[in-house]
């Protein structure tokens, strides 16, 4: 998987919470498998927060997106394109 870093959009859920429909760089991408979902800590000396995460497919990409719930540090709320396998 090559890192991405991006802040990215979701625009619609699962009724647990999970991204299922994902803007980023011009391009929409359709959740068709979760392949994880976990809870990471921040590393708190670089202030980063806690976050949900989901290991997804969307067809042939696999994502790896976060979820910042709180503003901590240099660090937005709201979603997070980590990393991504095309």
């Amino acid at each position: 998987m090559r890192a991405i870093q991006q802040p990215c959009e979701v625009t619609h859920l699962t009724p647990d919470g999970t991204p299922k429909v994902i803007r980023w760089g011009g391009r929409t991408y359709h959740l068709t498998q979760v392949l994880d979902q976990y809870s990471a800590g921040g590393r708190w000396w670089l202030g980063e927060p806690n976050r949900e995460c989901w290991v997804i497919q969307c067809g042939p990409i696999t994502m790896e997106v976060h979820k910042f719930d709180e503003k901590e540090g240099a660090h937005p709320q709201g979603w997070f394109l980590a990393r991504m396998q095309d």
